[in-house]
């Protein structure tokens, strides 16, 4: 029996995505061979991955100015690539934390430059997006972290930097809610949470901003070592392209981003109204800033959590125990989760809440 596995990352699939890699497993069109085992260079794997760029551009509208690469070492690698590639003019930056990945990538930008705190909401547990930010002038770029997933925050609109481009982490809500990458320098996200399993980082990055980078950027940390060769520079993660591809023509039969924003504002709309009328269970973000992909909650009461957690996994209700900085429970109710799930949650949540009401 499959069960609805609310895991923040790695998350779920579609179960169509993951029926086709079963049925292409051991021969992948007609090839004798499983994607998992053949050459990056063969014909076969080298229209996947041509495929799976291509949707990219047109799933999320990528203009032709900017370039879109595959690469390893997950979103967190990007924390260090990102100062060693654009801090080349004024070698400033100004960093927005509001949240414990937003912390790491400020930190691991503070060894290269002049970084600037510009705001932050760890003042109140991050349970909100900080609005008055301290921007400074002559920057080569300001960074976000689009979604919160462990405090389940997120930004409904995007800060202008005074000078630099904008750089965004979007890994737990890429293809989840239509973006306008215009508005970007650059923007990244690990695969796990909405493409494929782990393995793939995403970094969409306007071409003007492709160079050498800083004096000892590592080749493989150069955004231009994978942008002149199609992110082909090296062995790149086949098997999770090859997923990511399968991901997005399923994206695109279900009608696209826009589609997909529909289904994900209705699912966080019916947890969040039950939330919000239950007696039992709190939801701590300001309502405006809440996350459309995580929705983290309480009872308050760190035993009666523990025990909700234990039930409803006994009920195929999975992995929802909220991240340890937290604690509580969180639903990650990403692309591949279906209405169904939600459902199914709430109404072990609504149980759960009768037999717990009298004590």
């Amino acid at each position: 029996m499959r069960v609805y596995n609310f895991s923040a990352g790695p998350s779920m699939l579609p179960l169509e995505v993951l029926e086709e890699a079963q049925k292409s497993f051991l021969d992948y069109n007609g090839s004798g061979m499983s994607v998992a085992e053949m050459s990056h260079r063969s014909k076969w794997y080298d229209a996947i991955h041509m495929e799976c760029l291509s949707l990219i551009r047109e799933l999320m509208n990528v203009p032709d100015n900017y370039k879109i690469l595959l690469v390893q070492g997950g979103a967190s690698q990007q924390f260090d690539a990102i100062p060693l590639n654009l801090l080349t003019k004024t070698g400033r930056a100004d960093y927005v934390v509001t949240g414990n990945f937003a912390k790491k990538a400020y930190k691991a930008a503070l060894q290269f430059g002049d970084i600037h705190l510009a705001g932050s909401s760890e003042d109140k547990t991050y349970t909100y997006i900080p609005k008055e930010l301290d921007l400074r002038d002559d920057t080569d770029y300001l960074y976000i972290t689009q979604n919160n997933t462990i405090f389940g925050t997120r930004y409904t609109s995007l800060p202008v930097p005074k000078s630099g481009v904008l750089v965004s982490d979007v890994s737990s809500n890429i293809l989840s809610e239509v973006m306008d990458v215009s508005k970007y320098g650059v923007m990244y996200a690990g695969a796990q949470k909405n493409v494929a399993p782990a393995g793939v980082t995403i970094v969409i990055v306007r071409e003007d901003l492709i160079g050498d980078g800083m004096k000892g950027c590592p080749t493989m940390l150069k955004w231009k070592t994978q942008a002149d060769a199609d992110s082909l520079y090296n062995t790149p993660p086949c098997f999770a392209i090859y997923m990511a591809m399968l991901n997005m023509r399923h994206l695109k039969k279900m009608g696209g981003v826009s589609e997909i924003q529909k289904i994900n504002e209705y699912k966080a709309g019916l947890l969040y109204d039950f939330i919000d009328n239950s007696k039992l269970y709190k939801n701590y973000v300001v309502r405006e800033d809440r996350s459309m992909m995580n929705v983290p909650f309480v009872t308050g009461d760190k035993d009666l959590d523990a025990q909700f957690v234990k039930e409803a996994e006994q009920n195929g209700l999975v992995s929802i125990k909220g991240h340890k900085l937290v604690g509580g429970m969180r639903a990650s109710i990403y692309n591949a989760m279906p209405v169904e799930g939600v459902k199914k949650l709430i109404e072990f949540m609504k149980k759960f809440e009768l037999e717990h009401s009298a004590n």
